[in-house]
């Protein structure tokens, strides 16, 4: 499942999790601070969906954004049943970055996170080589010299990203980045204590 890729660098803003009623709905989980700007009637949004399924490489045109227990659902042109919107569950919607919009905090694009060094403990471990964006959480692709680690995108394992300086702080839990020492065989530990002298 690839991202949609086009000449104009795309940022994530939702996640579509459930059918809602009838009319083709659909629950969101947003991925924006600013739902207000993003989900505007007519707004379109690339789809993040299997090669296998029918929304493959089409877009989506949204016509109404509404709240209903503070969980924002949304309807959209085309999509106009449940069976229809049971369809596009779990679809990830992206939006064309617009150059002059103001930034979102801890929001960045893909091209600006590829290339970053990645620093533990001051030191250089690697470089970010890509983003997967998967439905629970974004990975972090870090190319090492001793092959490629995967990192969870979150703040307590990414702390600090400085696009301005190129590097990306990480805070890793042990064994992600290297083998944990096996324990030691506490048979084998048992033994040398029997075979040593009194």
């Amino acid at each position: 499942m690839n991202a949609p890729t086009a000449e104009r660098p795309q940022l994530r803003v939702g996640r579509l999790v459930k059918a809602h009623g009838l009319k083709g709905a659909l629950k969101l989980e947003l991925y924006t601070d600013a739902p207000e700007r993003r989900f505007t009637p007519g707004a379109s949004f690339s789809l993040q969906v299997p090669e296998s399924s029918e929304w493959h490489g089409k877009t989506l045109t949204l016509t109404e954004l509404r709240w209903y227990n503070a969980q924002p659902v949304a309807f959209f042109e085309g999509v106009d049943d449940r069976t229809a919107a049971e369809s596009l569950v779990k679809a990830i919607l992206w939006i064309d970055q617009v150059d002059d919009e103001p930034a979102e905090d801890d929001a960045w694009y893909d091209f600006q996170l590829v290339g970053l060094r990645a620093l533990r403990d001051g030191v250089e471990v690697g470089t970010i080589v890509r983003v997967d964006h998967l439905p629970a959480q974004d990975l972090l692709a870090v190319r090492t010299p001793q092959g490629e680690v995967l990192v969870p995108f979150v703040g307590a394992i990414v702390p600090v990203v400085d696009i301005a300086a190129g590097t990306v702080t990480l805070t890793p839990p042990l064994g992600l980045f290297e083998e944990l020492p096996d324990a030691p065989d506490e048979a084998s530990a048992e033994d040398e204590s029997k075979d040593a002298p009194a």
